[in-house]
């Protein structure tokens, strides 16, 4: 072979090992560019990876490729500034029910419940968790119906009421409580459901609650315990929880439930000895399941939520209520730091349901990210006894992004500037 085909073949070896290089490398080549987005200068806190320092994060595609000082910006397509906010993980809502429908009057495939997509992203979510609105009947259905066709990540409890959130009689026969067959479809959608949930039970049977908890053993998932349970006391309850189950409506002051402060405005033992066996707790806002007269002496005490699940549905949304960045601002007036508000949103919801693939920002990780404000003024902030508490600071949703795409832009941050006010 001659000097002139050496340099043939030589020229056509380089060529194919360019043309070779993977798609995600082609553009640095061709471009300099590396990254699709790349967020600077925010407040990174990302607690699973003990991060909280101004730093910058990149994307390429749906995941996070860099998290680090002074990343150039040269080397992204596009820059978002988050100089002076919060760049988290998208935040997590483990207590929803999205099981949204056509039937009138219920929750299950009704109308009490709210689409996903029509509340997370503005408020930073990306994740939530049903909770129990279907049960092992009708799970099938939410999952074709709403769990497959929204943007918003939807994971669910399910119910070990067969026919999930329909109530009475539906929700009390006991013949419909299988454990079996709830574990079995846990196995069957591993990657969807999270749990079990027992809840609106009206009898004095514990037979329900300990099927609940036979399917949850059975397919090694956390017991999500709802309200509406008045025949069993409280201690009951938290003596039958095993370590890493839930409990929600913590901060409800309710005649069917009785409070976890006492008449001396001390949080009961028994409930700090659940806590200490390893019972988490979820504040479950809702319409009627959040009280200062409860929250406010237990913050006192630090007895703060392991998470902020909203119990969100069509009527609690418009109560005192706003969306899960206001009870995160309440616990922020009431005293509980940001360096606790911002894992129990994030990192301890994750691994509360036991995915955590979750909840981080991990390089190579989902880029479900939030960026968050403080805003400061005068501010009110009410609960379900329609009580204010003042305050003069309160989160705000700037940004957010699932998996990668920007889904909320409050201020136009991600956009392309075409005309300022000046102008």
């Amino acid at each position: 072979m001659n000097i002139t085909n050496i340099k043939k073949q030589a020229s056509k070896l380089l060529i194919g090992l360019i043309l070779g290089a993977t798609v995600a490398n082609f553009p640095t080549l061709v471009f300099g560019q590396t990254y699709d987005l790349l967020i600077k200068g925010g407040r990174v806190i990302d607690p699973k990876n003990g991060r909280d320092g101004v730093m910058d994060v990149a994307v390429a595609g749906d995941t996070i490729a860099r998290v680090g000082t002074d990343i150039p910006a040269g080397e992204a397509k596009k820059v978002i500034d988050a100089t002076g906010l919060l760049v988290t993980p998208g935040l997590i809502n483990i207590h929803t029910h999205v099981f949204v429908g056509s039937e009138a009057g219920q929750f299950a495939n009704g109308i009490s419940s709210v689409s996903p997509d029509n509340f997370t992203f503005r408020s930073g979510i990306t994740t939530v968790v049903d909770a129990g609105t279907s049960g092992w009947r009708s799970f099938p259905l939410f999952k074709k119906q709403v769990i497959d066709q929204v943007q918003t990540r939807v994971l669910a409890f399910v119910n070990i009421a067969g026919a999930g959130m329909v109530g009475s009689p539906g929700e009390q026969d006991k013949q419909d409580m299988d454990a079996w067959l709830t574990s079995s479809l846990i196995k069957n959608y591993r990657d969807v459901i999270v749990g079990v949930k027992i809840g609106h039970y009206l009898g004095t049977d514990w037979t329900p609650f300990d099927r609940a908890l036979e399917a949850a053993s059975l397919a090694n998932v956390p017991l999500f315990v709802e309200c509406h349970l008045p025949e069993y006391t409280l201690e009951d309850q938290l003596r039958k929880m095993r370590p890493g189950d839930i409990i929600t409506h913590t901060y409800e002051q309710v005649s069917e439930r009785m409070p976890i402060i006492d008449e001396q405005g001390n949080v009961r033992p028994f409930v700090w000895e659940a806590r200490k066996k390893g019972v988490l707790f979820d504040v479950g806002h809702g319409g009627a399941g959040f009280w200062f007269s409860q929250a406010i002496p237990a913050a006192r005490q630090q007895f703060y939520p392991h998470t902020f699940g909203m119990d969100l549905h069509r009527f609690s949304m418009n109560s005192g209520m706003k969306d899960m960045l206001d009870i995160m601002s309440k616990f922020m007036v009431m005293g509980m730091p940001l360096e606790e508000i911002i894992p129990a949103a994030t990192w301890g919801a994750a691994t509360a349901i036991r995915r955590e693939d979750l909840g981080n920002l991990d390089v190579g990780a989902v880029a479900d990210i939030a960026l968050l404000g403080i805003r400061e003024g005068a501010f009110g902030f009410m609960d379900s006894g329609r009580k204010t508490l003042h305050g003069n600071r309160k989160f705000e949703a700037e940004l957010t992004l699932r998996a990668g795409r920007v889904v909320w832009d409050l201020n136009g941050r991600s956009g392309e500037v075409v005309q300022s006010a000046a102008d």
